[in-house]
């Protein structure tokens, strides 16, 4: 049974009625961000229940010693912890000297949460009687500025229902604060100091080891009905926190409110001697501006984003709160600002997975902010990789590779390697390959083809060294293999030929051999600084190709399908169908032994090859393979059903597709492997985004022309969304009986639609 509390809206994310139970889930679901920093949504006044408290620092983290139970060679030394920054949301609640919290109060009624998606702030509203007897209404808002990405913006009220009482409002900061994943219980940040200057009050401190220095700050402002008043302050502080009190008189039916203002100031964008001086600032803008202010300029940049991101869906409001939720928790984790960050799987909304950056980001994010933003954005994604080649390089020479391969980390923060499971760090190893088909991809879409010369093909030729060394020559098969490895289906461990992997290998060490020849033909300059940084010799090309061509790719006669890898047909082949209920979530029921031998497939794998490489393949081909693996397939990894619905809607199959669409949209709203408590699943939101794109609106690049094969489930009356391809804002609008192509900005675009060459004008629509 999966949750079903969120209120079906378009536009917002709504709870209603307070339950102890799903607090957690709740603070996962209505998380905030603005692409700097973000945080779960932990009540503002204390909370002495059950709680997952989490805000956090984009590019800041700390690297906890690895735990395993016996050290291999070539483990990394860490694994990266995104880091639970200081504090600055609370606010202690004090009602005739007696504490604000829900889970010790007589009663909560009219609870209500809200993120308002389309405006970018999380509210929330509840009536609650205390022991004292005293009776309160209290209303709350709050958001992560987009434009001043270092502050944001509580506005808090209390009004007492049943008589006149003494408030006390405690805002406070707290660098005392611990990770819920640490390994050994370290301590991840040391506190400098702890300062007050007036209204204004400042803790700075360092992680330990990585030595990100942050100051955190606060400043409060107060009114009463509306009026804002002043009130006197006595301070309450520690080595580690700091409170400012303010108390006053309130009449029954009379709103307190306080209005806090408060952020991150670091290291990682100003002088670590002059954070101090920096946050006074940020604090003065906020104040100058004060709360409706900078709420107003909040509208404004989400009204931005969201008209070239929307997607809209009529007649099916579930499926429209999906994908609404899912684009807009990808724009709170990454808005393409600043090329040293990426797209951690959590974003900010949780501390599992560790590191930043997974191979998500070039298999299924790049599409999205591509398509959404612009060239410059999806450049810094590739950038970002590219900067990590000497760490790439670096990792694969800690597994016993040379002469400049390149192995790209699983998990990293830095570009080293943080994951220390042995099958997932040394044999997951398909993840460098995503490097390089999201190089094809970018130049595929935007047209740049500059980016691989000036930087691109130091990458591939990386990659390819890797690939060329990590294939062993089989005598008996007379071709080459690769063996030991995990494919995307973490549920086979250490197999050999994974079907996935090989091709990947054989694609990638083609590419390069492609592009080398390429750019030294009409790019010489380039090509002789890359020589000579790389020392390419002109037989190493011929190696690649050799191996390209005799690489082993496991098939089947008898089914007519590709393997997913060598001993797939040794299994027990027995449907999920036939899977009783109670063994599901298997990754939670069976021991990890038993998911190992049987066939069961967490995400996409063959398929995967069939979807990166989809014009390697018929669709008769497709079809037979996804007819075969499909029925296998658990979908216990998020990454999984958007491959399928998008395969699906290919196929025709649209009943299928939207079942899988519904799934990837609403993983977290509706909790479908029952984890949403730990996080959202940030980086699969892209693939909910590329199954209406890819799967319902068929957009695909063929011969260098944009093309749509439109198809439309039947739950849905109609659906629109817009691309940016290549600086031409193209919408495209699919209804029951047409699809509408309009032209909003560049010059005329030429289309393939159903196969058929169309026109656009500039400025106009064309009806198919």
């Amino acid at each position: 049974m999966n949750q079903d509390y969120i209120v079906p809206a378009p536009w917002a994310i709504i709870e209603e009625g307070f339950e102890k139970d799903r607090v957690k889930s709740s603070e996962s679901l209505f998380s905030i961000g603005n692409g700097a920093m973000g945080q779960r949504a932990n009540f503002e006044e204390e909370y002495s229940g059950k709680t997952f408290q989490g805000s956090y620092i984009g590019g800041v983290y700390y690297p906890d010693k690895t735990r395993v139970g016996w050290w291999k060679n070539g483990y990394p030394e860490y694994f990266a912890k995104v880091l639970n920054a200081p504090s600055w949301i609370g606010i202690k609640v004090k009602v005739d000297g007696e504490s604000l919290d829900l889970n010790t109060a007589k009663s909560v009624s009219n609870f209500r949460r809200e993120l308002n998606m389309k405006e970018g702030w999380l509210g929330r509203s509840f009536e609650a009687e205390l022991q004292n007897g005293v009776k309160l209404k209290v209303q709350s808002k709050r958001f992560l500025s987009l434009e001043h990405d270092e502050i944001g913006a509580i506005n808090y009220e209390v009004t007492p229902l049943n008589k006149d009482v003494s408030i006390s409002y405690e805002p406070y900061l707290d660098s005392g604060i611990t990770n819920e994943d640490t390994n050994w219980d370290d301590k991840f940040w040391n506190t400098l100091s702890v300062e007050e200057d007036g209204n204004k009050a400042y803790i700075t401190a360092h992680t330990m080891k990585t030595f990100f220095y942050v100051c955190t700050a606060m400043a409060n402002t107060f009114t009463v009905d509306g009026k804002e008043i002043s009130l006197t302050l006595s301070t309450n502080k520690s080595d580690t926190y700091i409170g400012h009190v303010f108390e006053t008189d309130i009449r029954e039916g009379e709103t307190f409110a306080i209005q806090k203002y408060a952020g991150y100031i670091t290291s990682f964008n100003h002088d670590q001697n002059e954070l101090k001086q920096a946050a006074q600032k940020v604090l003065d803008t906020a104040l100058d501006a004060g709360f409706d202010k900078l709420l107003s300029k909040q509208k404004e940049d989400w009204a931005e984003i969201w008209s070239m991101a929307d997607i809209v869906i009529d007649g099916d409001v579930r499926a429209q709160q999906g994908i609404r939720f899912n684009i807009f928790h990808l724009n709170q984790t990454y808005l393409g600002k600043d090329s040293r960050l990426n797209i951690g799987p959590k974003g900010f909304t949780g501390e599992k997975y560790g590191g930043s950056t997974y191979w998500d980001t070039e298999a299924y994010c790049l599409h999205f902010y591509m398509a959404t933003k612009n060239q410059d954005v999806a450049r810094s994604l590739l950038t970002y990789r590219y900067n990590h080649l000497p760490k790439a390089i670096e990792n694969a020479g800690k597994l016993g590779f040379k002469d400049g391969a390149a192995l790209y980390p699983m998990v990293t923060m830095n570009g080293e390697e943080c994951h220390n499971e042995w099958e997932i760090t040394f044999e997951e190893i398909h993840r460098n390959g995503a490097m390089i088909f999201a190089i094809r991809d970018y130049v595929k879409y935007t047209g740049d083809y500059s980016y691989i010369p000036e930087k691109g093909l130091e990458v591939m030729i990386g990659v390819a060294r890797f690939w060329k060394q990590r294939a062993t020559w089989s005598a008996q098969k007379e071709n080459y293999v690769i063996l030991g490895v995990t494919g995307p289906n973490e549920y086979e461990n250490n197999v050999n030929n994974n079907f996935y992997t090989n091709y990947l290998a054989k694609w990638c060490l083609e590419y390069a051999v492609e592009h080398c020849k390429n750019v030294a033909q009409e790019f010489g300059s380039d090509y002789k600084r890359i020589v000579g940084q790389t020392e390419l010799k002109e037989e190493e090309l011929k190696a690649w190709a050799e191996v390209a061509e005799k690489m082993y790719l496991p098939y089947s006669e008898e089914k007519g399908v590709y393997l997913q890898q060598d001993g797939f047909l040794d299994k027990e082949l027995v449907t999920v169908a036939d899977l009783s209920k109670s063994e599901r979530p298997i990754n939670q029921k069976w021991s990890w032994d038993r998911i190992l031998r049987s066939p069961y497939i967490k995400q996409a794998d063959t398929l995967q090859a069939f979807y990166v490489f989809e014009e390697d393949f018929s669709e008769e081909q497709l079809k037979k393979h996804f007819d075969f693996y499909e029925p296998f397939t658990v979908h216990e990894s998020s990454l999984s059903p958007c491959v399928h619905a998008i395969q699906a809607a290919k196929l025709g199959q649209m009943d299928q597709a939207y079942a899988f669409y519904l799934r990837t949209s609403r993983l977290d709203l509706d909790d479908y492997n029952k984890e949403v408590h730990e996080g959202l699943h940030i980086t699969s939101m892209a693939g909910t985004w590329m199954s209406v794109v890819e799967g319902f609106g068929g957009m695909r690049i063929k011969d260098n022309t944009l093309s749509f094969d439109p198809k439309m489930p039947d739950a849905w009356d109609g659906f629109s969304f817009k691309l940016n391809y290549r600086d031409q804002i193209l919408k495209v609008a699919v209804g029951k009986n047409k699809t509408v192509f309009t032209l909003n900005e560049g010059e005329d675009l030429d289309l393939l639609i159903h196969g058929k060459e169309v026109t656009v004008k500039a400025g106009s629509s064309v009806e198919v």
